[in-house]
């Protein structure tokens, strides 16, 4: 894990240490200190209590079976490891950053993609002051400028989870700007969501809740707006650390898209129509061992763009979920509880972790 350090003076500073060789597969790419308890927020030490779980006397008996209909099956060969216990052995993060390179692979430790906005962040010697940050590469397109530039001056695109921000045209150099003037004003996974009729005023006040970054004013060329998504599907497919997270990615995200169509939530890359899921590529998230890692990250009410909300009442993701032993089989009620519902089908055997801003309860 590559630490943030203070005091550095320049953007890479041969003072830092890179720690990516003592990695160990259950490693996550998280970033900075892991001081992420937020008061009022309840660790929870039972992967069964994080997530509500189906019922099939609420949900209907669908809730029991994988798809029938699902004909994409994964190598003989993929073998993936059932014993371990996953949930409680990732550490927490504030915030996750998701760094568009319009690739789905990258070098083996994405800080070593020379001239990187990953790079940047992961080297630059500035620490966010909100928490642990989670750092994934992704092949969320590049903007148009990104290809008329040498490398170390390419302007990229990086969304802000789980604030639901998308940070425009970040170059290697504005990465201060980026953690200064968005990171550290963004709300986090410990940030409170808070439901108006439950929570009394006076509760409010004492929590405050960061604005949104997009809303903020700030001293920056870096622009921002918000994620038009009401879901993000983040699938691990890393090659170059497992040929597993490269074979399972691209079965997954074609079941995810099949099931998604019917119901007019399937977003490609370029559809910015507010609403609706869309689905990334990211880099190695540790535990290639327990392939098909996949983050969801749900707001909690998918038609909320219809409300005329401003971006400053944008409330973000409520939820965030890991799963991990991921089949193709299992993605339509993936789909259909936890993507639109927030319910988790296989807690025991698939959760890794998460948050839930909503209940106010973590798996850290």
């Amino acid at each position: 894990m590559h630490l943030f350090r203070r005091g550095t003076s320049s953007l890479f500073s041969s003072s830092n240490v890179s720690l990516a060789s003592s990695k160990t597969d259950t490693d996550t790419d998280a970033v900075g200190n892991n001081a992420l308890a937020h008061e009022g927020f309840k660790s929870v030490p039972e992967s069964e209590k994080l997530f509500t779980k189906p019922d099939p006397a609420v949900d209907g008996e669908d809730c029991l079976h994988d798809c029938a209909t699902c004909t994409v099956k994964y190598p003989a060969k993929f073998d993936i490891d059932y014993e371990d216990e996953l949930y409680g052995h990732v550490k927490g993060w504030a915030t996750h950053l998701v760094v568009a390179t319009g690739k789905s692979d990258w070098v083996r430790d994405i800080a070593d993609e020379t001239g990187s906005v990953m790079e940047a962040i992961e080297k630059g010697g500035i620490e966010p002051s909100n928490g642990g940050l989670k750092l994934s590469a992704s092949n969320m397109p590049v903007p148009d400028e990104y290809h008329m530039h040498e490398a170390g001056q390419q302007p990229t695109n990086v969304l802000i989870l789980p604030s639901f921000t998308v940070v425009e045209k970040v170059t290697p150099q504005l990465v201060p700007d980026l953690i200064e003037h968005f990171v550290n004003k963004s709300l986090t996974t410990t940030t409170p969501l808070v439901s108006q009729p439950e929570i009394p005023s006076q509760s409010i006040e004492e929590e405050q809740q960061p604005p949104h970054p997009a809303s903020t004013s700030i001293t920056t060329p870096l622009r921002s707006h918000p994620c038009p998504h009401a879901a993000v599907i983040l699938l691990c497919s890393q090659r170059t650390r497992d040929a597993r997270c490269g074979q399972s990615a691209p079965l997954l995200r074609r079941e995810f898209e099949r099931h998604l169509r019917p119901l007019g939530l399937y977003r490609d890359m370029d559809d910015t129509r507010p609403g609706g899921v869309g689905i990334y590529f990211i880099s190695h998230v540790g535990g290639h061992k327990y392939s098909a890692n996949v983050i969801v990250y749900r707001r909690r009410d998918f038609e909320w763009y219809k409300r005329g909300e401003t971006e400053k009442d944008d409330e973000g993701a409520a939820q965030g979920i890991w799963l991990a032993r991921v089949r193709p089989e299992e993605c339509e009620n993936i789909i259909r509880y936890t993507v639109l519902q927030g319910k988790v089908l296989k807690p025991g055997q698939q959760l890794r972790g998460g948050f839930d801003r909503e209940r106010r309860l973590t798996s850290w």
